[in-house]
């Protein structure tokens, strides 16, 4: 598979990846393909409103295609963007982080907390 198609769809805390070909924005309209793979993650609400991975899905058919790490990577890139951190709650995207220390800068412990009492505090969301 070529690079998946990535798209964020922050409004529910989706980063989504779709085979090459997909339509591209947010959200993906009725009718459109299904993501081949998704990162679940909420910003957090305090200062500095990190990006919190919280989950990361690929479908059994798109295993091992590179998807779940272009997923991350873009997770990151996209907080870089933005000039937050990222918190990998999520057990794939601490791994990935943790391979890639130059492109996944280590969190504040702070920042760490804030991100598990709010995820504690909203288990129905995520």
């Amino acid at each position: 598979m070529a690079d998946p198609l990535i798209r964020d769809d922050r409004a529910n805390g989706r980063l989504e990846a779709f085979e090459e070909g997909a339509p591209a924005g947010a959200p993906a309209p009725a009718g459109a393909p299904a993501p081949v793979g998704v990162v679940v993650y909420f910003v957090l609400d305090a200062a500095p409103h990190a990006l919190v991975a919280v989950h990361t899905v690929v479908e059994e058919e798109h295993e091992g295609k590179g998807i779940a790490g272009a997923l991350v990577r873009e997770l990151y890139a996209t907080a870089a963007r933005e000039g937050v951190p990222v918190v990998p709650l999520c057990s794939y995207a601490a791994k990935w982080a943790e391979r890639h220390p130059d492109e996944a800068p280590v969190p504040s412990d702070e920042v760490v907390r804030a991100a598990k009492e709010q995820l504690r505090s909203t288990p129905d969301l995520w």
